[in-house]
């Protein structure tokens, strides 16, 4: 079987399930694990590289008022890759390739290859797309020992949050700075787990955009910010446009040096194996006392300690 993979988190999927061989095309976002980097690329995006994040909203709500895509596949490539199965999602239009363009480039490509989509809204939601790429690969036997393994790992989370965590600090989690954006779908129910209260949570909604005054009402004692497709030094450039919001100063997360800079690009935002690791990184960014660091990721940052110059993550 040839399989392109239109989303980063299809891509991780995919490899986790032992295919990478059978996987021959990737977007230009997909670089995880590192031996799809040389992949050909299918996509190409419309935004500008050094577009601000104001410019990236504006230019993403212009073109989802207008339909026009903000990816576009390169069908001279995807033709002469020849798949068999196209993986992409329909959950998103901002966050890949739009559902019907793919559907019409099926129609059109050797072989009509059969698309599958995942549009995963929960944790379980996720561990479900690992079996119904499995289902559509032959990879059953490999998809029941990831998930059974992916889960161990958040059960493991659970019980120690349910056993040792006595007091919840309220969490506000962001997904974007400019305009603000609350993390919806899977992220609430990775903080209740990680043993927090979500202030804002949209649990298993989309995420939502909000003015600041929401989150000074929410007055949050922890503040984590993963932005969607920013690492973690383009995450702190963009932590400057929330520092001179009126109130920062006064937010007890601030006062309590308990703001956290997560990278988005690889976490929270990819509804993939890896979101697990998301899990025990704000596990361990909440209670650091009862959560251990999770074990193969980038932990978080404790923002504070960046602008002071401390060579520390969580404490």
């Amino acid at each position: 079987m040839r399989i392109v993979s239109l989303l980063p988190s299809a891509t991780e999927i995919v490899c986790a399930l032992g295919l990478r061989e059978q996987l021959v095309g990737v977007t230009h976002e997909c670089d995880y694990p590192p031996s799809v980097l040389d992949l050909p690329k299918v996509t190409r995006t419309l935004i500008p590289h050094d577009a601000s994040s104001l410019d990236i909203d504006e230019l993403v709500r212009e073109r989802l008022q207008t339909h026009k895509a903000l990816y576009a596949l390169d069908m001279e490539i995807l033709a002469r890759l020849q798949p068999d199965l196209i993986v992409t999602q329909a959950l998103c239009d901002v966050c890949a390739v739009a559902e019907a363009e793919v559907n019409a480039a099926a129609q059109v490509l050797p072989g009509r290859p059969r698309v599958l989509n995942l549009e995963p809204m929960s944790l379980s939601d996720v561990f479900d797309t690992l079996k119904l790429v499995s289902q559509a690969t032959g990879r059953k036997a490999q998809a029941d020992a990831l998930v059974a393994g992916l889960q161990a790992r958040v059960q493991a989370v659970i019980a120690r949050t349910q056993q040792q965590v006595r007091v919840r600090p309220r969490v506000v989690h962001l997904e974007w700075i400019d305009p603000l954006f609350n993390a919806g779908h899977w992220t609430p129910e990775l903080i209740d787990y990680a043993g927090g209260e979500d202030c804002l949570g949209n649990k298993g909604q989309p995420s939502r955009s909000l003015p600041w005054s929401a989150i000074v009402e929410a007055q949050p004692d922890v503040l984590t910010v993963a932005l969607c497709g920013f690492g973690i030094e383009r995450t702190l450039e963009d932590m400057r446009i929330l520092e001179t919001r009126p109130g920062w100063g006064d937010l007890p997360a601030v006062r309590h040096e308990r703001v956290y800079v997560i990278d988005g690009h690889h976490y929270f935002n990819r509804p993939g194996p890896r979101l697990v690791d998301s899990l025990e990184i704000l596990a361990h960014a909440l209670h650091p006392g009862i959560h251990p660091p999770a074990p193969a990721a980038v932990p978080a940052l404790n923002y504070k300690h960046v602008v002071k110059g401390i060579a520390s993550t969580v404490s």
